[in-house]
């Protein structure tokens, strides 16, 4: 597809709210492939239904939309910011351009209880979890598993990076004594949402210290790490832990594309740990979280695979090339006020 890129001079927008080493790489892999990329922030994109002939305004496109989309970043705001912002990605699915991820997508993947849901759905192993707004019942649940030997990671239901993560219930003093129950925190410091995970976490497990993070693209697994140290039990990149080279086995690559497919994401960074019920690793991981805004600096930096040039393949390749094989593109009705 590539010399028919350049000859139909194909646009994509990568939304983004920051540019830096990721955009970069993007817009190089799709210049490779012939494609003028962009760099577009959602929140000065408009819905305009004046804006002849989509209703929606995109910087730099002038009255067009571009050819297809390619999501990479949504800054937070209020809950009206964003919801503006996720319907300026609806807008450009309903008038036929192609969105990776697209916002149905990101909606589950950035809520973790509609993600712990949609595992479970999918029979995709993962710890069990409970969202409610009940901070009585949010006691019960967390004093059930203290009263099991086991604990529970109460997280914020929109966040990354392993910010605000609270892990909770009986700590023990040393080994084989109970010490005090950790209280719930008050639900005002979790916009009064509580989202609880199960702990997982054996005397192995713990020694082991890592997670992994499997990066799916297209529905199929294409790179894999270990993240281990970083500040206590929290694994993430952005808190510290290191990125070690890791075999794709397949029962990991199976376990992350199920998960992607669970929640409908072309791309998809899943975050795995070992089931701490098994005798050693061999066995079948556990979900914990799915990122549909996936970064990849500190992944790339431990695989050959070019993982930006991954993406830009197969947004152009299978999405693009999907969307133009199955749908008309939209004349709106009244294009000639």
């Amino acid at each position: 597809m590539s010399d028919a890129a350049v000859a139909s001079g194909l646009r994509v927008a990568i939304m983004t709210d920051e540019t830096g080493w990721h955009t970069g790489r993007l817009k190089k892999a799709f210049r490779a492939r012939g494609v003028d990329a962009r760099c577009v922030d959602l929140a000065a994109c408009r819905i305009d239904t004046s804006w002849s002939p989509y209703g929606v305004a995109i910087p730099g496109f002038a009255r067009e939309v571009p050819d297809a989309v390619f999501v990479r970043g949504i800054a937070g705001g209020t809950f009206e910011q964003v919801t503006l912002r996720l319907g300026i990605l609806h807008a450009l699915r309903e008038c036929g351009v192609p969105v990776y991820n697209d916002a149905r997508a990101i909606e589950r993947s950035v809520d973790k209880s509609m993600t712990s849901f949609l595992l479970h759905r999918a029979g995709v192993p993962t710890p069990p979890a409970w969202a409610t707004e009940s901070a009585a019942f949010a006691q019960r649940v967390l004093m059930r598993e203290t009263a099991a030997a086991r604990q529970v990671v109460m997280k914020p239901l929109f966040g990354s990076q392993g910010k605000g993560l609270r892990r909770l219930g009986s700590q023990a003093t040393r080994a084989g004594a109970c010490g005090s129950l950790t209280p719930l925190p008050s639900l005002r410091s979790y916009q009064q949402v509580a989202y609880l995970q199960r702990f997982v976490g054996t005397a192995r497990a713990r020694r082991a210290g890592f997670d992994w993070r499997v990066l799916v693209i297209g529905g199929r697994a294409v790179a894999a790490m270990r993240r281990s140290g970083g500040r206590g039990w929290i694994h993430n990149v952005a808190r510290g832990a290191r990125c070690e080279p890791c075999a794709l086995e397949p029962t990991l690559a199976a376990i992350a594309e199920r998960a992607a497919a669970a929640l409908g994401l072309d791309y998809a960074g899943v975050d795995l740990i070992p089931d701490p019920s098994m005798p050693d690793d061999a066995g079948v991981p556990l979900v914990l979280e799915v990122n549909g805004v996936a970064a990849w600096r500190g992944l790339q930096s431990v695989t050959s695979v070019d993982i930006a040039a991954a993406l830009a393949d197969d947004l152009l390749d299978r999405k693009l090339a999907a969307s133009r094989a199955s749908t008309v593109p939209v004349v709106p009705i009244h294009a000639g006020r």
